[in-house]
């Protein structure tokens, strides 16, 4: 019968051994095919941006006696034919709409057809409109917080493992979490809202954290390794994934379960439409961070360093000695 603490122990004394390092060269092909798609799907499927990025009115019917979704659409479109809307229910009682841009006239028109499909007063029918401009400084906003997070955590990785190898490879894992993870959310129509930008900070911190405790193993592995001739700097990272490996899936399996609660039980089922954003994007996010830490991130590191000289002449001792084994076998 399996055991997961006999697997665990046999992950890390080397027993039991998935070949990250080894394969690293078809995990990187893989990764970058990755990498593209999720860069091509803007072409396939233009990524929708929120309201909160594009400008447009907005529309609230306070406690309606029905929430039909459909009502709305159809209210606005009586008043602007062809009229993109985005209806959700907020609160369980509530309905938001959204739509494009509106002059004034219109949306004194639209507010009193909504009044009228919803049975309500106009005066419970707010309306408010949300400039471009807006959104525009919050994308600038989101780029300088993503670039200033990646310089210092650039910065802090390489003081800590006294080496920018390290950092460099935790930072190129970082962006290949960030890319595949908006190709997957965009890919599966959903609009990249502010909160969705947040759940994309909120993973790379995650992913951080993940990549920061495998590649503390990493350190030790190699380091303690520096003077023996049992194993290649490529094993000796290799055996440190391995090590951390079932700690890694455990992390990421009780980090997606509230998550994954929020968005299947919360949003899905109980209609909770404004935690779908953020609750998708961090789900996503966390599978992906797993999957990069140790397909890519850990092999990458692997390979900026196995070629310095000193790694070299060591891995070449270690192979020396095992021919020498084979020899007197």
């Amino acid at each position: 019968m399996f055991s997961m603490n006999e697997f665990g122990n046999n992950l890390y004394s080397g027993k039991t051994s998935f070949p990250f390092v080894g394969k690293r060269r078809l995990w990187f092909i893989i990764a970058v095919l990755l990498v593209l798609g999720s860069a091509l799907v803007p072409f396939i499927r233009p990524i929708q941006f929120s309201i909160e990025f594009t400008g447009g009115s907005q529309f609230m019917i306070v406690d309606p006696s029905s929430t039909d979704q459909d009502v709305a659409t159809e209210a606005v479109r009586s008043v602007v034919p062809g009229a993109a809307t985005k209806v959700v229910v907020v609160n369980g009682k509530d309905v938001r709409v959204q739509a494009d841009q509106m002059s004034t006239q219109e949306t004194q028109e639209v507010k009193a057809a909504l009044a009228a499909a919803y049975d309500v007063e106009p005066t419970e029918v707010a309306d408010s409109f949300i400039g471009p401009a807006w959104g525009e400084n919050v994308t600038r906003q989101s780029l300088w917080g993503l670039a200033i997070f990646l310089a210092l955590t650039f910065l802090i990785l390489a003081i800590y493992f006294r080496t920018w190898k390290m950092s460099a490879a935790a930072i190129i894992g970082l962006l290949d979490v960030l890319v595949i993870t908006v190709g997957i959310y965009s890919l599966a129509g959903f609009e990249i809202s502010p909160a969705a930008v947040i759940g994309f900070l909120t993973i790379l911190a995650y992913s951080l954290y993940d990549t920061t405790v495998v590649f503390d193993k990493v350190r030790e592995n190699t380091t303690e390794d520096a003077n023996q001739t049992t194993r290649t700097f490529g094993e000796s990272v290799n055996l440190a994934v391995n090590q951390t490996l079932v700690r890694s899936i455990n992390t990421s399996v009780v980090a997606a379960l509230p998550v994954g609660a929020i968005l299947f039980i919360g949003a899905f089922w109980f209609g909770a439409e404004t935690l779908t954003d953020i609750s998708l994007s961090i789900f996503v996010g966390i599978i992906v961070a797993t999957y990069s830490t140790l397909f890519v991130a850990a092999p990458l590191y692997a390979a900026f360093r196995e070629k310095e000289p000193a790694l070299a002449a060591h891995d070449a001792k270690v192979y020396e000695t095992r021919e020498r084994a084979v020899a007197k076998a």
